[in-house]
């Protein structure tokens, strides 16, 4: 996978809020859901109570460079959203990672790229 697909209509962001499964953390809130089309797809929200415009926007740069890192790892077929909570904008992208991560490995969308220990000399 090489390219990024976003969700930018408003019938796909309320079909993951009703029926995708929700992992929460105090930096992040994670929706996923199995699509059709093969393809992985993603969407950022950011809501008024992050804070202001310059806020909301870190917030959304930060998700963003976290699920930039995490993208190679990430199975195909599913649409998330990220949603930024009020402490999004304030960590960096290592804090906001690490909690993508965890969601990602409890929804079971991400690839487990354990380096074998054992090498051929």
């Amino acid at each position: 996978m090489s390219e990024f697909v976003t969700i930018k209509d408003n019938r796909d962001f309320s079909r993951l809020y009703r029926k995708g499964k929700s992992f929460v953390s105090p930096v992040l809130v994670t929706y996923v859901l199995k699509n059709r089309s093969g393809k992985l797809r993603y969407g950022i929200t950011t809501g008024k109570k992050v804070g202001k415009a310059v806020k909301r926007t870190r917030a959304r740069r930060v998700i963003r460079a976290a699920y930039y890192e995490l993208f190679e790892q990430i199975t195909g077929g599913c649409d998330i959203v990220f949603v930024a909570r009020g402490k999004t904008p304030y960590v960096k992208s290592q804090t906001v990672l690490k909690a993508m991560k965890q969601h990602l490995k409890a929804a079971g969308v991400i690839i487990d790229n354990e380096k074998n220990t054992d090498s051929i000399d």
